[in-house]
């Protein structure tokens, strides 16, 4: 059963639906985009990941959880505003970002503070909308060198198996596979089985079992089950306590109203001396950003190859202008310490995944992406929700993030075509990882593609490798996966003869 009505039906290979107004596509839901129920339940469970970030806003700003909950209230609705306006990919955090923003925060204090996070996040708005309404965010993007695109991909890969959520030993901080070692290496195993493995790939797409269409409809959710109900039965994390619940639903309304007085350029203004300190650290945030719109544009683009039925137009510049748009409104009314970026690719990954099985399992890649986002706001107002996954939300974040360093690996090693873009690759993503500012391995990766690729090219032969660029590497994607669809359609065929 499809839930939308009439007028989200589109022409086969066309848009879907959609009120155009300038550079953004607005939809609705049920109108434009069908709901999609696998999707509802992925928010169901996942929907912590985003609330977990109260507690950067108690640590740094003494909040109390409720009035950190009303801000991150705001952060989540805002989260619809990317995929409303027409860009498919699923918004998150600058995660890479959080630890240096905590630092920098740290250097203030009092109302000093709220000046540096409120004057930083207006920066950084401002970074986005002015980059992606004159259209260079576009320009950036296509002139960016395959082995840099690919170092950025991987080194955001190698970051997440390194980092807390990882292999990070539990005395350094560790909340990933030395913490959980049996529930995290058995969720993220079925995770990854899930959404990539060659041997589910091949019944996933033919197969009529029950079982196996809910498993290719359900993306990881079944996996972060299964992980956070077997660490519960061993005893990796406690059991969910309900005896703080005194209502059904939060009122986010009262924090709020305290917020925008107290804790927003609304209410305590801009202090020039502190935004003018706040620049570099806004120019670190949109560099690590910019990585971010490099990999889902790469990620969409190569997931447009599976489905001629629906065109999907991918579009940094509105993808620049809606994060913008985000962070400028939390700036003035609700700022955070994480930012407002334009990925979260684990879950822009499995919807993604779920999209390539077919229009039966997902309509259009809009009614995943949105009924998620709007789900996720939802739930965060639930508190009997709330109680009953928090004790799991680590977990389920080191399974997130595996997810994605796995999506980062598999299409950052494809994009390189030759020996010279896989040491360029290499040797950035390893900086850009290590490197306490990710912004270094950045710049190492520019001076290498110069020395590398582009010292002593003439113009046309720049022009000309940057078009090349910019398609090749989709081609290799899908090599293998062609390869093993024309065996299937020959055994197909020759069982036919029979």
């Amino acid at each position: 059963m499809q839930l939308m009505l009439p007028s989200a039906r589109r022409e086969e290979g066309g848009k879907q639906p959609c009120i155009k107004l300038w550079k953004f596509d607005i939809r609705l839901p049920f109108i434009h985009y069908e709901w999609e129920i696998p999707e509802m339940l992925q928010a169901c469970v996942v929907f912590m990941t985003g609330t977990s970030a109260t507690v950067y806003l108690q640590d740094l700003f003494g909040l109390s959880f409720y009035m950190a909950l009303s801000i991150i209230f705001v952060h989540e609705l805002l989260y619809m505003v990317n995929n409303t306006m027409g860009d498919p990919l699923i918004g998150g955090w600058i995660t890479p970002a959080v630890p240096l923003i905590t630092a920098f925060l740290l250097n203030f204090e009092g109302v000093e503070r709220i000046w540096a996070l409120t004057s930083m996040e207006l920066v950084l708005g401002l970074m986005y909308v002015i980059l992606g309404v004159t259209g260079i965010a576009t320009k950036l993007i296509d002139i960016c060198p395959q082995s840099l695109k690919a170092g950025i991909l991987i080194g955001s890969g190698i970051a997440a198996c390194i980092g807390p959520y990882g292999f990070k030993t539990v005395a350094a901080g560790g909340k990933g596979f030395f913490m959980y070692p049996i529930s995290w290496s058995i969720g993220c195993a079925f995770g990854l089985f899930l959404l990539f493995s060659n041997g589910f790939d091949k019944v996933k797409f033919t197969s009529k079992n029950p079982i196996i269409k809910l498993l290719t409809k359900a993306g990881f959710v079944p996996s972060i089950i299964l992980g956070g109900i077997l660490a519960m039965i061993i005893g990796e994390v406690p059991l969910p306590d309900f005896s703080s619940v005194t209502s059904v639903f939060f009122n986010p309304l009262p924090g709020l109203g305290w917020v925008m007085g107290n804790f927003s350029i609304l209410g305590v203004g801009i202090n020039m001396g502190i935004l003018v300190q706040t620049i570099p650290m806004a120019i670190m945030c949109y560099v690590i950003a910019f990585g971010d719109i490099v990999g889902g544009t790469a990620f969409l683009e190569d997931t447009k190859r599976y489905r001629t039925d629906e065109y999907i137009d991918v579009n940094p510049d509105r993808t620049n202008i809606c994060c913008g748009i985000r962070n400028l409104i939390e700036a003035f009314f609700s700022p955070t310490c994480t930012m407002s970026g334009p990925l979260w690719s684990a879950m822009t990954v499995s919807v993604a995944e779920r999209y390539k099985t077919g229009k039966e399992n997902m309509y259009s890649i809009f009614g995943g992406s949105c009924t998620f986002n709007t789900t996720k706001w939802i739930c965060q107002l639930i508190l009997p929700l709330v109680c009953l996954i928090q004790p799991i939300l680590p977990l389920a974040m080191a399974q997130t993030l595996m997810i994605q360093a796995f999506g980062c690996f598999y299409v950052g090693i494809n994009m390189c075509r030759t020996n010279t873009e896989r040491g360029v690759a290499g040797i950035t993503a390893s900086a850009i990882a290590i490197c306490p500012n990710p912004s270094y391995g950045l710049f190492v990766g520019i001076i290498l593609c110069i020395v590398m690729e582009i010292f002593n090219m003439n113009k046309k032969e720049r022009r000309e490798n940057i078009e090349e660029g910019i398609d090749i590497y989709l081609s290799s994607v899908h090599a293998e996966l062609e390869n093993e669809d024309a065996k299937q359609a020959a055994k197909a065929a020759k069982k036919a003869a029979k």
